[in-house]
């Protein structure tokens, strides 16, 4: 068994060091990796790799989950952010977790991981994949994107709005919330698209289920396209963005109860607190 300690911007060498380490007094091979070097360099190693542990915040959680998820590898995400939604544990925690994988002592929670393609006519001018969401929205001036929606081969419509995105379960407690979507809960494997302040006040999220393709077409650009908020790429008119789920989903390893995910509600986005305090 070989452990990848992937490392964020948060990342200190002590914080690393004592990962290492840990594994080491278990017999564990373990080797680190930084979250922005280019995946060729770490593709050899990752095929002889049984857990990958994130170290920062949900931004190196979602990095760790694009590299993990096509090659079936768990994932353990330690905060060291400030929200840390999506990691297990925190930082003071590190030790007790690689000793409670070890130990077979967790659950594998799947999570539904975005296959995305910018095509222009037949020929595909981009492939990514992504754990939360894509967005196609305008590229910084005032006009609206027109887009037309399909899902299936079945037309939707055509809206005029500031954006669409595409959304995971994962995604839709992200940007997707914040741009007025629902919250689905963590392990269901539909997607939900939300426009970004549509024309139309009518034009409202829709939920799709498991096993739709859904293609955003650009009728009126140009536009940019951006997967779990990394730097976009340019949409022209014309183009067109098929998005749809990844065979293989994230393995996420928990030590809490799948119920927890209501608790982190309440206790990292303020769900179903009331802002005035009771009496």
């Amino acid at each position: 068994m070989t452990v990848c300690i992937l490392r964020g911007p948060r990342a200190g060498q002590s914080v690393i060091d004592h990962a290492l380490a840990t594994l080491k007094k278990r017999g564990i091979e373990g080797w680190e990796a930084d979250r922005d070097a280019p995946l060729t360099s770490i593709t050899a190693r990752l095929k002889e790799t049984s857990l990958l542990v994130t170290l920062g915040g949900d931004g190196t959680f979602l990095a760790g989950a694009r590299i993990a998820a096509p090659r079936g590898i768990p994932v353990l995400g330690v905060n060291l952010g400030r929200l840390g939604f999506l990691t297990e544990v925190e930082a003071e925690q590190l030790e007790d977790g690689l000793a409670r994988f070890l130990d077979a002592k967790y659950r594998i929670e799947e999570r539904t991981i975005l296959q995305v393609t910018l095509s222009r006519g037949e020929k595909t001018l981009a492939r990514a994949i992504g754990l939360n969401e894509v967005v196609v929205d305008h590229s910084g001036d005032a006009r609206m994107l027109r887009v037309e929606i399909d899902v299936g081969g079945q037309a939707v419509g055509v809206i005029d709005a500031d954006g669409v995105m595409v959304a995971t379960a994962t995604g839709s407690t992200a940007y997707a919330l914040a741009s007025g979507g629902p919250i689905l809960e963590p392990t269901l494997k539909d997607l939900v698209l939300v426009p970004m302040n549509p024309f139309a006040l009518t034009v409202r999220p829709i939920v799709f289920p498991p096993g739709q393709q859904i293609t955003l077409s650009v009728v009126r650009g140009p536009g940019e396209m951006r997967i779990d908020g990394r730097r976009g790429r340019a949409v022209a008119t014309g183009d067109s963005v098929r998005c749809g789920s990844h065979p293989r989903r994230l393995k996420v390893v928990r030590f809490s109860p799948p119920e927890e995910f209501y608790r982190r509600l309440g206790e990292k986005l303020g769900w179903g607190r009331p802002l005035v305090p009771k009496n």
